[in-house]
């Protein structure tokens, strides 16, 4: 050791004290990892051992049905199968064995799970012991959850080290009703470490792949979800959304997913890296294969128990005069947000979805976002970074930073001077960088803080008025597609614009896919400018090629509370949707 250190003198008296100042942090940020380093590995071996206790209920059950054919359960609705679980023309054994054996494969496949919720097969047993009258509507129906919804027992972990080795004390609030209602939640799902990324990959389990074209990322952050629900190794789904992290994996993977309002439904006992924001709302909601699904599980968390279990929720039950209306609507509908130039296969689902309701006797009415630019440069990104990234770095202090976490990491480190400085250097050449490094600064002081509150609310009424002044029921945008190559949404991270508004404006949106995208999308795509000429539009277009084959998705987006006139917009559009014909790849 002694004769160790005059070496290392020496070599500083030559470099300088620089470096022996990077040697010494180097030193320091390795011991501050070092619990990170030793949670993780232990975190892997916990999930091994899972996932081989999902793999042995799955034989257990199967030794019970030998020759169980599970094809026909996993193509059947949910609605569908709902009905042969409470008729009893199928076995709860069989529905259960059928989606641990399928989930089991899609996970080997796309590294979509985190967690094996072995208390399901003590749910299963106590449903079994339930008589006919006592069933309720998901009897028997195997459920997925993000990784965030608390699980007596279970890690919340966020794909952060922090939260690992602290199991949930009890249920989250949409977990207890669910298994009231007689579902059972059997798995739990990946996200994008933090959950501030669309990307969906994190230091403790990995990327999770899009099971539609492995070199594309399944979405974030709610990604395992999308991707298990899309392989159907899932029927029923659940996540969460910020910025569009329900949407952007149901749009990425083709599946259907809805973002209520906030506080529609209970957020109690789901884990979040960075809580207290006011102007840009996080909340919960469904993901499955078709509309019907949604409203189902809508109708079911919709109960009683809901406002009981959590009085902050408003006890309004699910209104379905209002689904199953066949009032024809006033629609709006724009093709860009005017911020992130769309692809081509966003522009063209749609202007074939308004063409169809506009034959089906809809009105068609075009819309045009007012102020986007200040909107999400100065609203969003100034509410979601308010306290100047301090709870997000405090998240993921001493912890290992994922790749697609790392740009943002990098910037929130920054000293306010540099970024100011930057942003000047920045401010002709590459605007939108500038204006994401001054909201980075944070609000600076309560009485600021309360100012963007109020700039938010005022922007919200503006946007009402808008609306109202065309006399619209509901609006039609583009969703965010097709999926990007993984490592893509941290290079085309301003994209996310077309999500994340509605999160700022705190509208209910549902996402459906309406068509694919062809070879003439791609040729299309070939002459993408984008409305900046940045680097956020070159590594869009980069993002999106390759795609041919892959689904395209549009949003329907309804007022605060109108989650039911929302999803019946939906319906309306997986109708008619539904009975054309496939376009050519």
């Amino acid at each position: 050791m002694g004769s160790k250190m005059p070496g290392l003198v020496s070599l500083s008296y030559f470099l300088g004290v620089p470096f022996l100042l990077v040697l010494l942090g180097a030193a320091l940020l390795h011991w501050r990892q070092t619990p990170a380093r030793n949670k993780i590995p232990r975190a892997q071996k916990r999930r091994e051992k899972a996932l081989q206790q999902m793999e042995a209920l799955a034989q257990r059950l199967r030794q019970q049905e030998p020759d169980l054919d599970p094809k026909p359960i996993l193509e059947l609705p949910l609605l569908t199968l709902a009905q042969k679980l409470q008729d009893e023309e199928l076995s709860l054994e069989s529905v259960l064995c059928s989606y641990l054996e399928q989930a089991l494969r899609v996970h080997k496949e796309v590294n979509c799970l985190t967690d094996f919720l072995e208390e399901c097969e003590e749910q299963l047993q106590r449903l079994k012991k339930l008589k006919k009258n006592e069933r309720g509507p998901l009897y028997g129906i195997p459920v997925s959850l993000k990784d965030t919804f608390d699980c007596m027992g279970h890690d919340s972990t966020c794909g952060l080290a922090q939260f690992l080795e602290k199991p949930a004390a009890k249920d989250g609030i949409i977990v207890q009703i669910l298994k009231a209602q007689g579902a059972i939640p059997f798995v739990k799902t990946n996200v994008a470490q933090t959950l501030f990324s669309f990307d969906c990959s994190n230091p403790i389990y990995g990327q999770t792949l899009n099971p539609l074209n492995l070199q594309k990322t399944s979405g974030g952050s709610s990604g395992g979800e999308g991707a298990l629900l899309a392989g159907r190794g899932s029927i029923l789904g659940f996540g969460t959304d910020t910025g569009g992290s329900i949407r952007i994996p149901a749009s990425f993977c083709g599946i259907c997913g809805l973002k209520p309002t906030g506080f529609r439904l209970s957020y109690s006992g789901i884990a979040s890296a960075v809580k207290g924001k006011k102007s840009v709302t996080t909340m919960a909601g469904p993901m499955a294969l078709d509309v019907e699904s949604l409203v189902l599980s809508l109708k079911v968390l919709l109960s009683e128990d809901m406002h009981q279990l959590d009085p902050t929720v408003p006890p309004i039950p699910f209104r379905e005069e209002v689904y199953f209306s066949k009032r024809l609507l006033r629609i709006g509908y724009y093709e860009s947000d005017g911020f992130t130039q769309p692809s081509p296969s966003m522009v063209r689902a749609v202007r074939l979805t308004t063409g169809l309701l506009q034959d089906a006797g809809h009105e068609v009415i075009p819309f045009s976002i007012p102020q986007i630019e200040y909107a999400m440069q100065h609203l969003y990104k100034g509410g979601l970074n308010a306290d100047g990234g301090a709870t997000l770095l405090e998240k993921l202090e001493g912890d290992l930073v994922d790749p697609c976490m790392k740009g943002t990491v990098t910037l929130l480190r920054l000293p306010d001077l540099l970024k100011c400085l930057l942003a000047r250097i920045l401010k002709h050449t590459n605007p939108r960088l500038s204006k994401t490094l001054e909201e980075l600064r944070g609000v600076g002081t309560p009485k600021k803080l309360w100012e963007q509150h109020s700039k938010v609310e005022k922007y919200q009424h503006e946007f009402i008025a808008k609306w109202r002044s065309l006399d619209l029921d509901v609006l039609l945008a583009p969703a965010l597609d097709p999926a990007f190559y993984i490592s893509y949404p941290a290079k085309a991270s301003e994209s996310m614009s077309y999500m994340g508004l509605y999160n700022l404006l705190n509208f209910p949106v549902g996402v459906l896919p309406v068509t694919r995208v062809t070879v003439e999308d791609e040729k299309e795509l070939a002459f993408y400018k984008g409305y900046y000429g940045d680097t956020f539009d070159k590594n869009f277009q980069e993002a999106v090629r390759g795609s041919t084959g892959l689904p395209v998705a549009v949003q329907c987006i309804a007022l605060p509370w109108e989650e039911e006139l929302c999803l019946r917009f939906m319906k309306e559009v997986e109708t008619l949707t539904k009975n054309q014909k496939e376009p050519k790849e």
